[in-house]
């Protein structure tokens, strides 16, 4: 297999964005049509920002274009937190020079006053089931979940995709045809926000809808029972508001809940440097000795939710809020003369692998001796050897409390230029 590389992160313009946002772009040249789906701009809200993780992996866009923003809020996100430095959703208006959000909102208000971007979608989950009149403590007009929030019914300057209340009926209506409960029906939300919430003119929606951008947010409920019921009702809104823009899609799966439970689980991989993998998916919670310099590192995830956040010496990972594992590192000086594949034998089959990379085995494998390099197995021992080149190894063969999964399946191969770290591989064992 080869590498997992780093998703793509989308410059426009060194002026417009900068690291504070990372900007995924699916488009086609022939058109100036673009969707901008913005999520995590709160941190506590995860189907808002697991259903853009899907969308930026799992769609293919075949014509028009579509922005992402998967992770608005990183850090808030992380903590699992509505807003760490307050609500970012209500710093669009006004926001202090010293507040700690100034960069990311100045940012993104940038980005949606592109004159490509035609329609906006910020993607939250709300507090219970919007209902018009009274049903209960979690049916009510003051919940904002399952809804279709708009501010205002059209926007003052005509163009396609003004009619907002239009656009958000005919979403609602459509959702409703697909519900997996019938109490989980969609309604739509009118803020009026210009006249009626003072709060909401400090939104993100509002800022583009003054700006006339059609602006709606999607809101799935909290109270739903499970994050694959969230991804799914999100997912299927985004999937109607494209259908209005013309823009055609595929994906790659089929649109339920059980294969969006298991992408939503698949948490990728993580390369470290250029030269070090993890597989994500069912690692353990600790790992120790992870070879990295000691000041400045790379880390390149395959999941656009993939965060590091380094405390108190040690690495955390996360993806999405979850956090996946942490790494406790050993600092090793990197070989800038590290080859970029190197020679196993795999099931008694000769190939050449990349350096950071994974594969399977069914019985054993062995590393073909090269000048210079020293191979460590994380796993095996054997007295009095210091290179474990040329050694036909089996699972048996080793420690499991050195496995990096959950399964005892998975171990490190660590090569090394003399004293220098040069590269890890990943070996699976069926």
């Amino acid at each position: 297999m080869s590498p997992v590389f780093k998703i793509c992160i989308a410059l426009i313009l060194s002026s417009v964005l900068s690291a504070n946002i990372n900007l995924i772009k699916k488009e086609n040249s022939d058109s100036n049509t673009t969707l901008l789906v913005i999520g995590g701009i709160h941190g506590n809200e995860p189907g808002g920002y697991f259903a853009p993780e899907i969308l930026a992996t799992h769609y293919t866009i075949k014509s028009k274009n579509l922005w992402i923003i998967p992770t608005l809020n990183k850090a808030s996100i992380i903590a699992n937190k509505r807003g760490i430095h307050g609500d970012m959703n209500r710093k669009f208006n006004h926001i202090k020079n010293n507040d700690k959000d100034k960069k990311i909102v100045e940012e993104i208000k940038k980005i949606i006053l592109l004159p490509n971007i035609s329609l906006i979608l910020n993607l939250h989950d709300g507090h219970g089931f919007y209902r018009k009149k009274s049903e209960g403590n979690i049916y009510n007009p003051d919940a904002w979940g399952q809804t279709c929030v708009i501010d205002q019914c059209k926007l003052l300057r005509a163009q396609p995709f003004g009619d907002l209340n239009g656009i958000a009926l005919t979403v609602k209506d459509n959702i409703n045809k697909k519900l997996l409960k019938k109490h989980h029906s969609f309604n739509v939300k009118n803020t009026n926000t210009k006249n009626e919430d003072i709060q909401m003119q400090q939104s993100l929606t509002y800022f583009a809808v003054k700006h006339s951008k059609p602006a709606f947010a999607i809101e799935t409920s909290k109270n739903l029972s499970s994050l694959a019921q969230k991804v799914f009702y999100q997912l299927v809104a985004i999937e109607e508001y494209m259908k209005i823009m013309d823009i055609d899609y595929t994906r790659d799966f089929n649109l339920n809940i059980e294969e969006i439970s298991k992408i939503i689980k698949n948490y990728g991989t993580l390369v470290i440097n250029h030269n070090f993998l993890l597989n994500l998916n069912n690692i353990k919670k600790s790992l120790s000795y992870i070879p990295i310099e000691s000041k400045s590192n790379e880390f390149y995830f395959s999941n656009p939710l993939g965060e590091v956040k380094k405390k108190r010496g040690r690495y955390l990972v996360y993806i999405g809020n979850k956090l996946v594992t942490t790494l406790r590192p050993q600092y090793f000086k990197m070989s800038k003369n590290c080859q970029n594949k190197f020679k196993f034998v795999v099931d008694g089959k000769e190939v050449s692998l990349p350096k950071a990379s994974e594969f399977y085995v069914n019985d054993d494998f062995k590393v073909i001796k090269a000048k210079n390099y020293r191979v460590n197995v994380i796993g095996y021992y054997k007295k009095g050897t210091s290179d474990e080149s040329l050694i036909d190894i089996s699972l048996n063969n080793l420690n499991k409390k050195y496995s990096i999964d959950n399964t005892n399946k998975t171990y490190r191969i660590e090569i090394y230029d003399n004293d220098e770290f040069c590269s890890m591989l990943l070996v699976h064992f069926k």
